[in-house]
């Protein structure tokens, strides 16, 4: 870290970070204060599909962390932005929420079952057999298989849910294609994030919970990476990968004074 730039713009994980369980993590206030009143890039993510930038941000809001709707980066938005490149005004049969419809939506996309361009999987609490049954046979019909994150559980206050990556698992293995994964750790979203707020990688910083997918995705970007062990992982969880974040500090608290 001494040979790089000096961390001028923020990226950090939602849940984990900021906010466990619902409730915030002490710290997470002063250090989005910090981050505003500096006046840096920065950008909240989220591999989570289900909400939109605004339901995120009166979510963060009734929790008394201020967060401005155009710092939340979701999958879902990074998935629009990707097909809005690579196919605009396309077609998509989508299994999510309003997160992803509307993030598609407002980047020209219509949202069929009649011959789709794409069948895009995102997040939702409610996955149908039938939805599911659809989009398997409009994959076998040739739509191409996208999803806006690889996380296979999600977090819940009962115990963990089963998320995106395990219902592409089930469609994968029905239809013998693998989708392509928007979200983290496809470094994809964080440059996406990056270009939204004008900053750079050499000089960005990503704060996470999780090595699989918020280190994994800052260290392919080119970014400083921070650990923090409010989250998901352990410290011997960090011994079961090849690779390691930049630091790992106990939670966000510790980076305020680096803001």
């Amino acid at each position: 870290m001494a040979d790089r730039r000096p961390i001028d713009s923020w990226l950090t994980d939602m849940d984990g970070v900021l906010i466990h369980e619902g409730v915030p993590i002490p710290g997470a206030d002063a250090f989005l204060k910090k981050l505003r009143d500096s006046g840096k890039p920065f950008l909240v993510l989220t591999n989570n599909s289900i909400y939109t930038a605004r339901d995120l941000q009166a979510r963060l809001n009734r929790m008394g962390l201020s967060v401005p709707v155009e710092n939340i980066w979701t999958s879902a938005l990074a998935t629009a932005k990707f097909l809005e490149d690579q196919r605009p005004g396309g077609s998509a049969y989508v299994i999510g929420e309003a997160g992803l419809t509307t993030a598609l939506h407002d980047a020209g996309y219509i949202l069929t079952d009649t011959d789709p361009d794409f069948v895009i999987l995102g997040e939702t609490r409610t996955y149908s057999f039938e939805a599911m049954t659809k989009a398997v046979r409009l994959i076998n019909n040739g739509a191409r298989f996208i999803a806006t994150n690889p996380d296979e559980t999600g977090p819940s206050p009962e115990g963990v849910l089963p998320a995106t990556g395990s219902v592409a698992a089930l469609i994968t293995a029905a239809t013998g294609k693998k989708p392509y994964f928007v979200g983290k750790p496809n470094p994809l979203m964080m440059r996406a994030g990056l270009n939204a707020i004008g900053a750079h990688s050499e000089s960005s910083a990503m704060i996470g919970d999780r090595l699989d997918t918020d280190v994994l995705a800052g260290l392919e970007a080119g970014m400083v990476t921070f650990l923090v062990r409010t989250g998901l992982t352990t410290d011997a969880d960090i011994e079961k990968y090849p690779y390691r974040p930049s630091k790992v500090v106990d939670s966000i608290a510790d980076l305020v004074d680096l803001v």
